[in-house]
């Protein structure tokens, strides 16, 4: 098998009860945990104000990914720092930018900065954004981190916003790793044009129906899809180093050696495809049972792979 990360979920946006997860010594205990346990990465999704209706039926709760993150940060010393994913749309670019060029330097270089275009469309609406205009503004935000994040003044009229000479800072470096999420055929298109990686996810029942559409159906369409980025990066002229991470189909649900079998099983056919980054969502009843999950997935599974 060829070599293979593991960016595990981070559950600092559960709320009850209070302080579980939520405290500095929460985030500090989890995140040293998982850099002991061999993971890779850890990472955290963004629902500024998540629609209700959501939140209690197919949702969950989540933590401002810059703010969560930087406390890890600060209790660790190699656990890379992954958004899965921050909404593009939802923030003006220049101040995404801003937010992850000091996560990247504040953090000694450890930040994936996972992006996506959204799918929710009352939370747009809360935010105040054109929940129409995603994609355009999605593609947009890219160009302009990119330039946010290379030093000197940016030029650049937006859809809504106009830089005429502006020159944010610091300059981070190296840049943040950059991932571009969703399986959707824009994303793709995204990916191997904006992006050092790509990470979409399958479909689950427990998804919504705008979410599912935007899935993975089926190892064959990931294929299909990982051979058509390879085919439009080389269109395009890139070569250099791409990552292509994903949860499998599999979630983990018992703590023994059956399981660990199995779910090693099926991050080999993943690699077999391309796949070098997983991610993973272990149970966390309470903070003493997800620190149990944390040591048997180093022990079962990254030791192991």
């Amino acid at each position: 098998m060829s070599v293979i990360n593991f960016s595990l979920a981070i559950p600092l946006g559960v709320i009850e009860p209070a302080g579980e997860f939520q405290s500095q010594e929460a985030a500090a205990q989890m995140g040293r945990a998982l850099e002991s346990a061999g993971a890779a990465a850890c990472y955290v999704t963004d629902h500024p104000a998540p629609v209700a209706a959501w939140l209690h039926v197919h949702g969950h709760d989540a933590t401002d990914p810059f703010t969560s993150l930087s406390f890890v940060a600060a209790a660790t010393t190699s656990l890379r720092l992954h958004t899965n994913v921050v909404v593009l749309p939802y923030r003006n670019p220049f101040i995404t930018a801003k937010a992850a060029a000091i996560l990247q330097v504040f953090s000694g270089g450890r930040l994936i900065l996972g992006v996506g275009a959204g799918y929710q469309q009352g939370e747009f609406e809360a935010l105040g954004v054109d929940y129409a205009k995603r994609d355009v503004m999605t593609d947009e935000a890219l160009e302009t981190i990119r330039l946010a994040w290379s030093g000197g003044p940016v030029i650049k009229q937006g859809r809504y916003f106009k830089a005429a000479g502006n020159e944010p800072r610091p300059v981070p470096r190296p840049r943040p790793t950059l991932w571009i999420g969703g399986g959707s055929d824009r994303a793709v298109q995204r990916a191997a044009k904006w992006g050092d990686g790509w990470s979409p996810f399958f479909t689950a029942p427990t998804l919504s129906p705008n979410n599912r559409a935007l899935a993975i159906q089926s190892i064959e369409q990931l294929a299909e899809k990982i051979r058509a980025l390879t085919s439009l990066r080389t269109k395009m002229g890139k070569s250099g180093p791409f990552d292509v991470c994903i949860g499998p189909r599999v979630p983990i649900k018992t703590m023994d050696r059956p399981e660990a079998e199995r779910y090693i099983e099926a991050v080999g056919r993943l690699a077999q495809m391309g796949v070098n980054w997983i991610t993973a969502d272990l149970p966390h009843p309470n903070r003493a049972g997800y620190l149990e999950a944390v040591h048997w997935f180093g022990e079962e599974v990254v030791k192991r792979i």
